[in-house]
């Protein structure tokens, strides 16, 4: 039976995937074989000479590429998928066939995304999620298909008869990139992570090119009327510099072109991407609230992201695609704001609610853990010092004169950003202080209740209430409420679901 023709009793066609799929195979194997020859060549050229290093570098090239492309002519040979009425089927292999079908009802997401050789031959991957917690087995992916027909197949599949809930909303495009926002992008925890990860690159290849003694001398000679203290906080600021133009490069690739739509039948569509554009589908009927996240550095300057709480979120979604649930990237808290109320379909957001201060005992817990964790080390390096050097009681004094109002600052922002609410539909908590997080949570999502206090807690009258539900991360706290008011609060937001576990005290006469 050929790809393209119905099985008797269906009246859906097998198709295969895009042909075009070799020619993209062989040439990222030509890529990643070009970027490995030229320290290939230099480290067999001392034992074999330049000609005899090179021919053999060729060969295993062309080797590669060969075996590459034709190991995807054959899956492309063997791969069919169809769309029936009721069922999606993907069929490959060649000595193990692997047959599998998600149920159309069950289908919770379609993504697609393009790296810059697919967009340069009008390619797409396309992703298809039920969101189960089922390993792969709960995803179909068709690698690559053409961009008509991945689009044809997103609107295929999540096409839903149901409208969305009235109210107070807009349809069409909710938001779209304003370039000012790539101001958050030095701020955020990516730049010195990428400075850090600059600093380690520079060190590895001139090591492959064995320079690594080079550079070190290089960077000392440089350096030599300097003491150390100015060295090195140069090159902290070198590699600050490298992970702040790393950071917005970053930020320009993930979300220029950014959009977020809300199609008809109740679909939230992201689309962003400078060279690699993805675009990711979110179900209304999936969203249980959204998440107000404002990392330090964006908070200082008056940002914020959204990230929506959905249900059916599986375990390797969640690892391999960390910011597919993110409906804006950094931008004016005013915007976050507005953006949550029209993404829940609310004429005010949730997140911006009048929240319930929580007891001064939390503040002292926080200075608490901020004096142990800096405590602890400066008692370890003083004690060192004492026994092996006393450079160890500098570092332990450095640490302490820095660390200790450090970490106060930072309790008592903690303790500042402690809140919780009942607002309309929704349970509000927000919490953290390097990463804030204020989390809007539909009450009628919530399936239980989590009450945790440990002696400490006990002692300093208070408690944390967990609510949990099959959405996001599964556990949304209040965390060191007062007793009695986070007991209230939990029975607030969701009425007889905790009541049968609390004992009512009568009130002293």
């Amino acid at each position: 039976m050929s790809p393209g023709a119905a099985e008797p009793g269906t009246s859906a066609a097998w198709h295969r995937l895009d042909r075009r799929t070799v020619v993209a195979s062989a040439l990222v194997t030509a890529g990643v074989a070009a970027g490995a020859a030229v320290p290939t060549v230099l480290g067999l050229s001392g034992r074999l000479g330049p000609g005899a290093a090179v021919a053999w570098v060729v060969a295993g090239a062309v080797l590669l590429i060969g075996s590459a492309a034709t190991g995807d002519y054959i899956r492309w040979r063997r791969t069919r998928y169809r769309v029936g009425p009721d069922r999606v089927e993907l069929h490959t292999g060649l000595f193990l066939v692997k047959k599998r079908s998600l149920a159309r009802e069950r289908i919770r997401s379609v993504d697609l995304t393009a790296h810059p050789l697919q967009r340069v031959l009008g390619l797409v991957t396309v992703r298809i999620g039920t969101g189960e917690h089922s390993g792969h087995d709960s995803t179909l992916e068709l690698d690559p298909v053409t961009r008509p027909e991945a689009e044809r197949l997103r609107r295929a599949l999540l096409e839903r008869t149901a409208a969305g809930t009235p109210g107070p909303h807009r349809e069409g495009l909710l938001a779209a990139l304003d370039p000012r926002w790539i101001r958050y992008a030095p701020v955020s925890f990516v730049a010195p992570a990428l400075g850090g990860a600059a600093a380690g690159a520079v060190m590895q290849v001139s090591d492959w090119f064995g320079a690594q003694g080079q550079v070190v001398h290089w960077i000392g000679d440089r350096f030599r009327d300097t003491s150390i203290t100015v060295m090195i906080l140069s090159l902290v600021l070198a590699a600050t510099a490298a992970g702040v133009v790393g950071a917005l490069g970053l930020w320009v690739e993930m979300w220029w072109n950014y959009r977020l739509e809300r199609e008809p039948g109740g679909t939230l569509l992201v689309r962003r991407g400078l060279l690699t554009s993805r675009s990711v589908s979110i179900e209304e009927r999936r969203l249980r609230g959204v998440d107000l996240v404002e990392p330090l550095g964006v908070r200082a300057f008056g940002g914020a992201r959204v990230d929506a709480i959905t249900t059916g979120l599986a375990k390797d979604e969640e690892e391999r695609h960390g910011d597919h649930n993110t409906l804006l990237p950094p931008a004016p808290r005013p915007v976050a704001d507005a953006v949550a109320a029209d993404v829940l379909r609310e004429a005010v957001s949730p997140t911006g609610a009048a929240l319930t201060a929580h007891p001064k005992a939390a503040l002292g817990r926080r200075l608490r853990r901020a004096l142990w964790a800096v405590g602890l080390p400066v008692a370890v390096l003083a004690v060192l010092g004492a026994v092996l050097t006393p450079v160890l009681l500098r570092a332990a004094l450095g640490l302490a004169v820095v660390g200790l109002p450090v970490g106060a600052l930072l309790a008592r922002d903690a303790y500042r950003g402690l809140g919780h609410a009942v607002s309309g539909g929704y349970l509000v908590v927000r919490s953290g202080t390097v990463r804030r997080s204020t989390a809007a949570l539909e009450r009628s999502g919530i399936i239980g209740w989590t009450v945790r206090r440990s002696y400490f807690q006990r002692r300093a009258g208070v408690l944390s209430v967990t609510a949990t539900t099959a959405a996001g991360s599964g556990a949304y706290t209040a965390y060191d409420t007062d007793a009695s008011e986070g007991l209230d609060f939990a029975a607030r937001a969701v009425p007889g679901l905790l009541e049968p576990f609390l004992e009512r005290v009568p009130p002293t006469p």
